[in-house]
């Protein structure tokens, strides 16, 4: 093969495996039929036409592979097809068919159709289609050739035959693939895919790039250990979905820069370049993935014709592509990284200060001042890169792209010591201080929490003691914000408090103002709601008073948490609307999505789930409007609207609407693995795991905690679930002690593997005591976690309390009932799931109707929502619930029955019913004949399955 497969899963190309098992399944009809599979190198090709190899012998097709090889111009003729008539040579099914055709001898023997003799050559080609006709005749023959870019002359010539003779032999596939990115204009094989794509028979697949979602799978798969999702994003965003890209950059995944291997590839094709054009492309690759005729030519110092001759080679050998407005692109960043790569030191400085003079020359804005900064970087000159990187920064703000800003910011921080005082910018807040603290902001709004609190604790370090008593309030306050969005919750508090010292609360000033709206926050977070509620108040107060229109927004939506029913009642969310107009009037988005994301977590908390969705649609508006898709807010509510769609049931909906996100951290799409499991895919567990791998992620740990407690529950290990539930709390709580909401969710989970394995082994031994501990452990940090809830919290308790009975005294149809009836807020999946665990206390209490009438309504909505593994449980259930296939038992067989499953004897059991040991032995005779039982195991055994006795209840310890 021209790479090496990948032995993993394949990822990803569902449609492309329908249109190819369609053409396998013509074929079988009797219809034969080809493919030409195109698509760049390294995209997956082989590992796909290996799929559908593999399905085809598993469905007992003949499956036999040709391949070409880049032997230049001296290639072997026919070797494809040599490699194929070898293969089935060398087995002895196919011994017949080949003594029949002696030309498989004559092609095997030797390359003796290289001479001139056409009617030689007529007869070798009619030779080998009768071979494959014949062969197809007695099982359907997959015949596969690859790289076919890499096709001798002769190997062409006898592919045209073989498809171009108006049918194909009947139960023939053939699947051709070639590179579509090594097809420069003179390439040989162009006027044959040309001649052939027009023939009836013969369809064309593009195998394009996996989407990001789909690279991101394939490099958790390629990885035992998880990965860090910077990790895991950096590798998707340079793969851009090449799958043999992929596989080199994770194994180089510790390594800095590009895989010696795969730098090494990707310059095989430069070098095939003329030394102009060479020349144009390593130019082109110091300006960026894109650059522009003009500049390109200017840069390169070359006269019009002759450049435009070095770009049309380059572009017929698919280096470069030619773009939009008269510009040129790699057409991969990765082959740009290479022919970058592999400048000299001294050839790059140069072409960067060539390009940095001439973009300054040109002037421009944002996009221009970035590239100047960059380029002025790398030719070493430092002032103007510092000007123009703060330039760049202050663009990049007023446009509403906060992680540029925070990339231009921070590149002017790491510039500024290396430029003399004298060199560097001045002007109000170009300091290094006020750059820092913008610099927070900037990675607060672009999702990088721990980076926003690591350069608010760099400008806390920045200011001395005779800093600006306003400032060095500032500072504090935010470093206060950026630490709760982390849950350092403590050291919050204690900033804010400093923050709010700092300056007099008179004369009034927006500094204190903001200072006290980031008090009352944190005060409510590590739980002293009083201080907050306290100077919330006297805050509002003063805002109003000075017209500071947004913090006095801000102190409304405290409010609406801490007054009154807080914002699951109507009157907090009314006070949330008004919040929200202040904050638009007076321009400021954060604050106004706090107060979108606070209407629509209200609703959640409330039980009214579709009554979320039109908050929640407004916020991410607004987010996108001004560029904050990626600040905290945004991100819950990234979060919360899956959610929503989950619990709705709306399924589809959710995978959809996540695919379509921009990139997040993963918790954002948490919802979408909660529906990865429920549907039993097989990779969910690895997925959460990687959750946990990344720096204490609150939101990412509530995630991979649910996933990895519920999934093993859902495999029935009660050790693992609990252990995930408690390590997630304990990750969970807060420094107050204060467990999670979350906790009585995960307590439920757990619980419910404990239940089941209790009902397994028994509740007589000493596990089963030890497991009736623990399920008391869980169901009281249920009962503390749920008292302060709502609906949702609620239901999951009832759930608890379900599960917790199952462990003592067996299911509980009341206890059950009562979960179905509290996930009647809207949570479809989980009313399916306790209807199911209703159905089954229906049926150990021999309610067998009730309970199959239970388990058909967990199977609608199973099939609706494609979760398998509950659709199987319940179709389980209902076979179960069947009427019995055995006559009835008398009352006084049940009675023997009972004594029979306890392993008593004929004499006990006589004693214990006040009958003789030999009417005894007559009763169990009965029982066996009813049963159909050999002895007394097998009638125990049938007893149980049918559900005439149920496992003795004990009392709880």
């Amino acid at each position: 093969m021209s790479q090496r497969s990948f032995a993993g899963p394949l990822i990803g190309r569902t449609e492309e495996l329908l249109r190819l098992g369609g053409v396998l399944e013509r074929a079988r009809d009797g219809r034969g039929q080809a493919v030409l599979v195109s698509g760049d190198a390294g995209v997956g090709k082989t590992r796909l036409l290996e799929e559908v190899a593999a399905r085809a012998a598993a469905d007992g097709a003949t499956v036999v592979v040709g391949h070409c090889v880049d032997l230049g111009d001296v290639g072997l003729p026919y070797l494809p097809f040599t490699e194929i008539l070898g293969v089935l040579a060398g087995d002895e099914r196919f011994g017949r068919v080949l003594a029949a055709h002696p030309v498989v001898e004559r092609l095997l023997g030797a390359a003796s159709d290289s001479s001139g003799d056409a009617g030689a050559r007529l007869r070798l080609f009619e030779g080998v289609a009768g071979l494959f006709a014949e062969l197809a005749a007695a099982a359907p023959l997959l015949l596969i050739l690859e790289d076919l870019h890499w096709a001798d002359q002769s190997s062409r010539d006898l592919l045209r035959f073989l498809l171009s003779r108006g049918v194909l032999p009947r139960r023939l596939a053939v699947l051709a693939s070639y590179r579509a990115d090594d097809l420069h204009r003179r390439h040989p094989l162009r006027p044959l895919l040309a001649e052939l794509v027009r023939l009836p028979e013969v369809e064309r697949l593009e195998v394009r790039p996996l989407a990001d979602a789909e690279v991101a799978r394939l490099v958790r798969v390629l990885q035992e250990r998880p990965l860090a999702e910077a990790t895991v994003r950096d590798i998707v965003e340079r793969a851009e979905g090449n799958a043999f890209y992929t596989e080199e950059l994770v194994a180089a995944a510790d390594a800095d820069g590009m895989p010696t291997g795969l730098a090494d590839l990707l310059l095989i094709r430069v070098e095939q370049l003329s030394e102009t054009a060479q020349q144009v492309l390593r130019t082109a690759a110091v300006a960026g993935r894109r650059v522009g005729h003009d500049l390109l030519r200017d840069a390169a110092g070359l006269p019009e014709e002759e450049l435009e001759t070095a770009v049309r080679e380059a572009v017929g050998r698919q280096l470069l592509v030619a773009g939009d407005g008269d510009a040129y692109a790699f057409r991969h960043a990765l082959a740009r990284e290479a022919v970058y790569g592999d400048l000299l030191p001294g050839q790059r400085a140069r072409l960067h200060g060539t390009y940095a003079r001439l973009l300054a020359a040109r002037g421009g804005g944002a996009e221009t001042a970035a590239e100047r900064a960059h380029h002025y970087r790398e030719s070493h000159d430092l002032p103007e890169a510092l000007a123009a990187s703060v330039e760049a920064a202050g663009h990049a703000r007023r446009v509403g792209a906060p992680a540029e800003e925070l990339r231009h910011l921070e590149a002017a921080l790491d510039l500024w010591p290396a430029v003399p005082s004298e060199a560097r910018p001045t002007g109000e807040g170009l300091d290094p201080v006020t750059l820092t603290l913008r610099a927070s902001a900037a990675a607060a709004h672009s999702g990088d929490a721990h980076r926003a609190v690591a350069l608010t604790r760099a400008a806390l370090a920045g200011t001395g003691q005779d800093a600006d008593p306003e400032l060095a309030a500032r500072v504090r306050y935010t470093l206060a914000e950026n630490l709760m969005t982390v849950d350092n919750l403590a050291a919050a508090f204690r900033y804010s408090s400093e923050a709010l010292a700092m300056i007099p609360a008179e004369p009034p000033s927006r500094t204190w103002v903001w200072a006290a709206a980031t008090h009352v926050m944190a005060a409510r977070q590590v739980g002293d709601d009083a201080t907050a509620l306290r100077v919330a108040r006297q805050a509002l107060k003063v805002a109003e008073r000075i017209g500071a229109t947004a913090a006095r927004a801000d102190l409304l939506i405290s409010l609406a948490r801490l007054e009154g029913g807080g914002r699951r009642t109507r009157e907090g969310r009314e006070r949330l609307r008004e919040a929200r107009e202040l904050a638009r009037s007076a321009g400021d988005a954060p604050v106004e999505m706090r107060a979108l994301f606070s209407l629509a977590i209200g609703c959640f908390e409330s039980g009214e789930l579709p009554e979320c969705l039109p908050w929640l649609t407004e916020g991410l508006d607004r987010a996108r409007r001004s560029g904050l898709l990626s600040s905290p807010y945004a991100l819950e509510m990234r979060y919360l609207r899956l959610l929503v769609l989950y619990t709705l049931g709306r399924w589809d909906e959710c995978v959809r609407v996540a695919g379509a996100e921009d990139p997040a951290p993963a918790f954002t799409t948490g919802p979408v693995l909660y529906v990865a499991l429920a549907r039993g895919e097989p990779d969910v567990v690895a997925r959460a795991g990687a959750l946990l791998g990344e720096p204490f992620d609150w939101m990412g740990r509530l995630v991979g905690g649910i996933v990895l407690t519920d999934a093993a529950a859902l495999r029935g290990d009660p050790e693992e679930a609990v252990a995930r539930a408690r390590d997630a709390v304990a990750a969970l709580t807060d420094e107050s002690g204060r467990a999670p909401d979350v906790s009585v969710r995960l307590a439920a989970l757990a619980l419910a593997a404990v239940a089941d394995r209790v009902a397994a082994e028994g509740r007589g031994d000493g596990s089963g005591e030890r497991w009736t501990a623990v399920a008391g452990e869980l169901l009281e940090l249920a009962r503390t976690t749920a008292a302060r809830q709502g609906p949702e919290g609620r239901a999951w308790l009832a759930r608890a309390e379900a599960e917790w009975a199952r462990t003592g005294s067996g299911p509980s149809t009341a206890a059950w009932e009562r979960a179905v009836a509290a996930f009647g807020y809207g949570d479809v999946y989980e009313a399916a799931r306790v209807r199911l665990r209703y159905a089954e206390a229906l049926a150990a209490d021999g309610r067998r109707a009730q309970a199959a009438e239970q388990a058909r309504a967990v199977r609608e909505t199973a099939v609706e929502l494609g979760a398998v593994p509950l659709l199987e449980r319940s179709a389980a259930l209902l076979t179960r619930s069947a009427e019995p296939s055995v006559p009835p038992l008398t009352a006084r067989e049940q009675d023997v029955l009972r004594l029979l499953a306890l392993g008593r004897s004929n004499r006990q059991i006589g004693e214990e019913l006040f009958i003789t040991g030999k009417t005894a032995s007559v009763h169990v005779s009965n029982i066996l004949a009813k049963l159909g039982a050999a002895s007394r195991t097998e009638a125990v055994a049938i007893a149980y399955r049918e559900r005439l006795i149920a496992p003795e209840p004990t009392a709880r310890g």
